[in-house]
């Protein structure tokens, strides 16, 4: 039987792309990983959690969630479909 060299993984992590690049981020010196962000600030990023966020969030207030229809997220959209105004009675049966 041939002998088998195993080889350990590598520990570090890869190398940021970008040749030099730094974060956009004022301040902010690591390296460029994606959309012209660190590793760090690209998951604030994905997160909503920076000023320029991914998509359009939910306008009610600390909510960060995306926006399904009217500027609310889903959560807030079934919220204010329960908020309508109460039917009218029933009209009372013709005998």
């Amino acid at each position: 039987m041939p002998e088998t060299k195993t080889e350990r993984r590598k520990t570090r992590a890869p190398a940021p792309k970008g040749n030099g690049k730094t974060c956009r981020i004022e301040g902010c010196k690591r390296a460029y990983q994606a959309k012209g962000y660190c590793f760090f600030h690209y998951d604030k990023w994905k997160t909503g959690e920076l000023p320029k966020a991914r998509y359009k969030t939910c306008s009610r207030e600390g909510c960060l969630k995306k926006v399904v229809a009217h500027g609310l997220c889903a959560e807030h959209q079934a919220k204010k479909g329960g908020e309508a105004a109460p039917a009218a009675p029933a009209a009372p049966a013709a005998t």
